[in-house]
């Protein structure tokens, strides 16, 4: 997702690469622009250009045009600027996130005659989800079941926030899906892997309705677990491909998973991989398999079909075409395709769904699960 808010931050000095650079006379600003740019108050010009993770003593902070003073005395954070948002850990361990998460209760659609709920998956730990359950034409008709996994760097963004609600909601009327969009814990609260491992809970809990006498209605009595897809954005596309690959590696009794749809994902190869790095207390290192797919991971992929999409001018272009070309030298024996969206930047769909490329974007989208 992408952070809107303008941060504005009055400092005493900067520290960059563990250099400290000498006192600012006057307040110098960090602001986004076409990355994190440091520009003087007093006229001194732009400092080093883009900064994407910086260490900064402050004794102010503007949020929004308000004035937050945190102490008289300049105190020591550690800000994480991605664009997947941003994330300021103070020294003592307190987190804050610069971006809030709405969220909208589940509703029926009046227009496309969906029906939503929300279940829960498990209480300890806490995990639930959103079911979408389209407009039923033939009750003998048994439907294909979306499992969808959202984005957010990890970090933010909710299976119930309206514009993911309606995003889904959009999938399962036009492809005539039941749809499971997992609320997973989020990090850094809860550090990764709680997100991997709260999808994959969530996905059995939805194979566990495969003998008709599972604990949810809707999926017992209308869903086809012979035509299962697995999709995500962003973050989610990540977490798409670990549970493909891990339906190869562990199976899913009860399910087959025809396909993947992993739409503008994250991978390991940007600036990004910092604050991914610092979620994740135990990770590999830069080699980790949930941050770069191991080629037995991709070769064992648990479904028969994948769908990419990468966007043009999205920093993660180059690595949803890695992500490709690595699958198919990989010794996997699906198909895979690769979808690009020309001009447009990263999870653009989600944001506007009357967009003629967003509903461009969905009808391909639409058109892989119908070919389930």
């Amino acid at each position: 997702m992408r952070f809107r808010t303008r941060v504005v931050l009055e400092v005493c000095w900067i520290r960059m690469k563990g250099k400290k650079t000498k006192e600012m006379p006057k307040a110098t600003k960090l602001e986004r622009g076409g990355g994190w740019i440091a520009s003087f108050a007093n006229g001194g010009g732009i400092l080093d250009g883009i900064i994407t993770h910086h260490t900064v003593e402050i004794r102010w902070m503007y949020i929004s045009r308000k004035k937050v003073a945190l102490q008289h005395h300049a105190k020591h954070l550690e800000i994480f600027g991605a664009h997947s948002g941003w994330i300021m850990v103070h020294k003592n361990g307190h987190i804050e996130k610069f971006q809030s998460t709405e969220k909208t209760p589940p509703f029926d659609d009046k227009v496309t005659g969906v029906q939503s709920k929300d279940v829960v998956v498990s209480s300890e730990p806490a995990i639930s989800a959103r079911i979408f359950l389209p407009k039923i034409q033939d009750p003998t008709r048994k439907l294909p079941v979306l499992f969808y996994v959202h984005g957010g760097g990890f970090c933010f963004e909710s299976a119930f926030s309206p514009k993911l609600h309606n995003y889904v909601t959009t999938l399962s009327s036009e492809a005539d899906v039941i749809a499971v969009s997992v609320e997973y814990r989020l990090a850094p609260e809860h550090p990764i892997p709680a997100c991997y491992e709260d999808s994959w809970a969530a996905l059995q809990w939805v194979a566990s309705h495969a003998k008709g006498n599972g604990p949810e209605a809707w999926l017992n009595e209308h869903a086809d677990l012979d035509t299962v897809f697995v999709a995500g954005d962003s973050a989610g596309g990540n977490i798409s491909h670990y549970l493909a690959s891990r339906v190869g590696s562990d199976g899913l009794p009860g399910v087959k998973l025809v396909g993947a749809v992993l739409v503008h994902p994250y991978f390991g190869g940007t600036d990004d991989d910092k604050m991914w790095l610092y979620m994740y207390p135990g990770n590999g290192g830069l080699q980790d398999p949930k941050l770069k797919p191991a080629v037995e991971d991709l070769a064992r992929l648990g479904c028969e079909r994948v769908l990419v999409f990468v966007a043009q001018k999205d920093h993660l272009r180059e690595v949803g075409w890695s992500y490709y070309e690595e699958l198919k030298k990989s010794g996997w024996g699906g198909n895979v395709e690769i979808v690009e969206n020309e001009g447009e930047k990263h999870c653009f769909h989600i944001e506007n769904l009357s967009y003629v490329k967003a509903q461009a974007l969905i009808k391909r989208f639409v058109s892989f699960l119908k070919e389930g």
